[in-house]
């Protein structure tokens, strides 16, 4: 299984702009879950927190496997996605790494 966590910073003059783009992000990988094979689970968290250095939202998702991440970030619906989200962001962090059950 590979995990995938990627942290955004949002855009935002005012919080009820960044509140609106927040919710679009949300909402659009929401759709992701249902379009994309390899998907074993994916959440979406906003801070709560309010701390300067954290990140406004979090996205937490499991693959099967590295080759169905990679099917996910070559995907149609996600680069789609990509594109439609890329000037909502300030920020952008990734992590990905596999996990062994045993």
């Amino acid at each position: 299984m590979i995990k995938h966590i990627v942290m955004w910073n949002i855009r935002g003059d005012t919080p009820l702009a960044k509140a609106a783009a927040i919710d679009k992000l949300k909402c659009s990988f929401d759709e992701l879950r249902s379009l994309i094979p390899g998907i074993v689970h994916m959440e979406i968290g906003v801070d709560s927190s309010r701390i300067d250095y954290a990140c406004d939202v979090v996205l937490y998702s499991e693959f099967e496997s590295q080759a169905a991440l990679d099917a996910y970030a070559s995907h149609p619906e996600h680069l789609r996605v990509k594109q439609e989200l890329a000037d909502l962001r300030i920020a952008r962090h990734q992590v990905d790494y596999a996990v062994t059950t045993n």
